[in-house]
């Protein structure tokens, strides 16, 4: 292509306009006529009515030239937002000091589909010593409050039935998410020897047990179980529940099963710790502190 023949090309392209006075009144008129719109729909209106070729950068640019914007009823929040902080973190990373069941319970809702009966929401209730599944809640009503406060009743039942602690409080970790922070959630439990947890708003790595087992019960569901395929989904991971309690070895027990573990510990069988009450809790993940002292011994050794 010749040079001039190139510069034909770009004017033909739009950007920048031979009339650029003529683009920016037509941008003036335009937005004085639709103020709630902002520069790509006017782009969007001027392409159709006026047949112009500039582009919608183009366009933003002579909004800003302008000094005009799109003008909306909906006032921006000027408010610096909080971190809710509804109940203290009293875990962080100190998972391995927990030391008996019924000591720290962590429950999490994680949503899936399934082919005939589509959209679900499934809540788990998990000892963090024995890995138990204590309570589920299930709907496929989306943001069904009802299937949080159902497996909180079976995991209280549960709690009640087998308590273990001597009198120590059970401890209940959970994501700030609006139903756990709720009043009427809160307000079941204020009449057990229960205590809240929560991690730190935008900080799933505070609650490591139920991101972990959320993820593969769901592959052991729809691999094993076939959940997708299901016609009866609440039978399906109830029948899963019972064998992951009593039937499915967890790498983390040493291959035992959640159950058989629990027992263990009752009759014994398991040595009795007394770490849980020393740990000591820092909000530095452990990797950082790791480092840290890496670097400290390096510098001792230097």
């Amino acid at each position: 292509m010749s040079r001039s023949g190139y510069y034909k090309w770009k004017k033909r392209a739009g950007d920048p306009p031979d009339d650029r006075q003529h683009i920016l009144e037509l941008v003036l008129e335009t937005h004085q006529a639709h103020p709630s719109h902002g520069y790509r729909w006017i782009h969007a209106f001027l392409v159709r009515e006026e047949n112009i070729t500039v582009s919608a950068e183009y366009i933003r640019r002579a909004f800003y030239y302008l000094g005009i914007e799109s003008k909306t009823k909906r006032k921006p929040n000027s408010k610096t937002p909080r971190a809710r902080n509804t109940h203290p973190n009293l875990i962080f990373s100190t998972w391995e000091t927990v030391d008996r069941p019924r000591q720290v319970i962590v429950s999490d809702m994680t949503a899936f589909w399934t082919r005939w009966s589509y959209y679900w929401e499934l809540t788990l209730y998990f000892d963090v010593f024995t890995k138990q599944i204590l309570g589920r809640g299930l709907t496929n009503k989306r943001g069904w409050r009802g299937s949080y406060f159902e497996g909180l009743d079976q995991t209280i039942g549960n709690i009640e039935d087998e308590l273990v602690g001597e009198g120590e409080p059970t401890i209940i970790h959970t994501d700030q998410g609006s139903v756990y922070t709720s009043m009427a959630y809160n307000e079941i439990i204020k009449d057990y020897n229960i205590v809240r947890s929560c991690s730190r708003s935008g900080k799933p790595t505070d609650n490591p047990v139920c991101e972990s087992l959320n993820g593969w019960i769901k592959e052991e569901l729809f691999l094993d179980f076939d959940l997708f395929n299901s016609d009866d989904v609440a039978r399906t991971i109830d029948e899963y529940i019972v064998f992951y309690n009593t039937r499915r070895p967890c790498y983390s027990l040493g291959y035992d099963t959640p159950n058989n573990y629990y027992r263990r510990f009752i009759d014994g069988e398991i040595e009795r710790r007394d770490t849980f009450r020393h740990r000591v809790l820092d909000e530095t993940p452990k990797f950082v502190r790791a480092r840290a002292a890496k670097d400290v011994q390096d510098d001792d050794e230097g």
